[in-house]
């Protein structure tokens, strides 16, 4: 479908493409690609689903080796008709080669901004804690943030495996952020049930939940959700993929959708979960029957949850209502 398309939720370290693969380890054959950055349809579990990233973290531990990836994802969006995107990584993972984590940011939003110029499609950056990072990491992390105010950095995440690591360590950077007027946005109701959301919307009061489809299990969460306003960032093939639903027709996100919820659809992570957003439309088209209407709808959803402001915005909805 060729819409023009907003993402919200896409990591930068799960998305590189054969062809920026390639150019930063030529040993590197198709055959390997497919097998070591590409997750098979069914992981055991999300904690299996993300080994894969480490491949891609591999190849990004210098400047030019960023660069290079931004500015790949950049012309992957330009491709797949997306008119606005939020990409997010977490600095820490790239100071294994020397760079400061102050120095991958300033190298990555670099990128972003040549990419932009090259591609004309419209992007910010999240930068993510971990949620095995301690509390001193959160903090550098949101810190960064603070630190690049004014500039295409947007927001703060948490990510990574949400089944087997609490919240307290990440309580103080949330409550900074939100202090210091940060937008935030959380993983969470995807590897643990409605508990998960619940205590992310207790402590961290993100405007957007990343996946949150679990959700659908506490009524009481979903009504909650929609009186708020809290945004979920849905991503359908990921969800299949991380064993959370069995097949496409198990996953909710028409029953979300149904119950007033503000969703938008999205990749997660375009080269683990081999997919593009044209290809999760298509998903929801043949599984759910979702026409242009629905797409247009939760592009709309999306960008009003987007970290962007008002007149951007304003910018972005006259292409997204444009009918041909």
């Amino acid at each position: 479908m060729e819409l023009p398309k907003v993402e919200l939720h896409l990591h930068l370290d799960c998305s590189l493409s054969y062809e920026a693969v390639r150019r930063l380890d030529p040993k590197i054959d198709e055959d390997t690609y497919r097998h070591t950055f590409i997750a098979p349809p069914k992981c055991l579990d999300l904690a299996d689903f993300l080994t894969r990233a480490s491949q891609g973290i591999r190849l990004m531990q210098n400047q030019e080796q960023l660069e290079v990836v931004t500015r790949d994802l950049m012309r992957q969006l330009r491709a797949d008709n997306v008119i606005y995107a939020e990409i997010r990584f977490g600095p820490l993972l790239h100071t294994q080669g020397g760079l400061s984590a102050g120095k991958v940011v300033e190298t990555i939003h670099r990128a972003l901004e040549e990419g932009i110029a090259e591609t004309g499609v419209d992007a910010r950056l999240i930068l993510c804690t971990l949620r095995h990072y301690s509390q001193a990491q959160s903090m550098e992390i949101v810190r960064l943030v603070e630190s690049f105010s004014g500039s295409k950095v947007v927001g703060f995440d948490i990510a990574s495996d949400e089944a087997h690591f609490p919240i307290d360590e990440h309580i103080k950077a949330f409550y900074f952020a939100r202090d210091k007027g940060i937008p935030r946005t959380a993983h969470a109701g995807e590897a643990r049930g409605p508990k998960s959301v619940w205590e992310t919307l207790e402590h961290f009061a993100p405007g957007r939940i990343g996946h949150g489809v679990r959700s659908i299990e506490d009524p009481r969460l979903v009504t909650q959700l929609a009186e708020r306003q809290v945004h979920l960032e849905i991503c359908p093939t990921s969800n299949i993929q991380t064993n959370i639903y069995g097949e496409m027709e198990d996953h909710p996100v028409e029953r979300l959708w149904e119950a007033g919820l503000s969703i938008g659809i999205n990749t997660d992570a375009r080269t683990i979960a081999a997919v593009r957003l044209v290809d999760e439309y298509q998903k929801l088209k043949n599984t759910f029957q979702w026409g242009e209407a629905h797409f247009r709808q939760a592009n709309l959803h999306a960008l009003n949850a987007a970290f962007l402001d008002e007149e951007t915005k304003k910018k972005l909805r006259v292409k997204l209502e444009k009918v041909d």
